[in-house]
């Protein structure tokens, strides 16, 4: 549930980038809080938000919070052929997976 919830969340449109109060989160975190989600409770995105930081780099959070303002770029990544998209998404998908075990 929570691996489909992160994974939604992070899909999800409606990305802001200017959130208040956020200022020390996260791409990731901030998106996540921004997003019109109701599964995105403050709790949940800060959560998520420590796992990205544990576990993917500045480029990789930011690339998975371009999600939120363009959900189809998530397919595009996960489909294409390029090897710099391929090890992206196996980071993301690993990023996720870690999520929903320690956020669960």
């Amino acid at each position: 549930m929570i691996r489909k919830t992160v994974l939604m969340i992070t899909a999800a449109s409606a990305f802001t980038v200017g959130t208040a109060g956020v200022s020390h989160a996260g791409a990731v975190e901030k998106a996540c809080r921004a997003s019109d989600r109701p599964a995105a409770t403050a709790s949940l995105c800060r959560c998520i938000g420590s796992v990205a930081d544990r576990t993917l780099t500045g480029a990789d959070q930011r690339q998975a919070a371009a999600f939120f303002k363009d959900p189809d770029k998530a397919q595009e990544i996960k489909m294409s052929n390029s090897r710099r998209h391929s090890e992206f998404w196996d980071r993301y998908k690993a990023f996720g997976a870690a999520a929903e075990q320690y956020c669960s």
